[in-house]
């Protein structure tokens, strides 16, 4: 078992929902933390506000890139590879969501798997895709934007 799902066993045993550990554990990694955030990331959860649509490990993790090359404040501009990290992120999870979990929305993962054993698995490898997708642009997960 590698070191993200002990992340990720630890923070569910907190109480918190797939999309907040995502943005949790892009935090961490940049020695952080930030409880309006990961507040207002609670929002995404189980399908955006238990509706049971669009994945909140998706959703966690558009944030999480967001976090690295979004617009923050006046006076800043999203970086140039935002849009592409984006839609990389979105791209893939389309594709694998699809095959291996029944859907991109919350609900029709719940379907295949009622029990959300599966759910782990899924936040686990959409947090390494997001690394990887920061990393192949050139960013660095532990430095924040500044």
């Amino acid at each position: 078992m590698n070191d993200i799902i002990f992340d990720l066993i630890r923070l569910k045993g907190k109480g918190y929902c797939c999309a907040q550990i995502i943005v949790m554990l892009g935090l961490e990694a940049q020695g952080k933390q930030n409880p309006e955030l990961v507040r207002a990331v609670g929002g995404l959860c189980f399908g955006i506000g238990w509706s049971g649509e669009m994945c909140g490990a998706l959703s966690g993790g558009a944030a999480l890139l967001s976090l690295h090359g979004g617009k923050g404040q006046d006076g800043e501009e999203p970086h140039e590879l935002y849009p592409t990290m984006m839609s990389e992120l979105v791209t893939w999870f389309a594709d694998v969501a699809e095959e291996a979990y029944g859907g991109r929305r919350c609900s029709e993962i719940l379907e295949r798997c009622p029990d959300r054993s599966v759910c782990g698995l899924i936040v686990a490898d959409t947090y390494s895709r997001c690394m990887d997708i920061l990393v192949g642009h050139g960013f660095d997960p532990g430095a924040g934007r500044g």
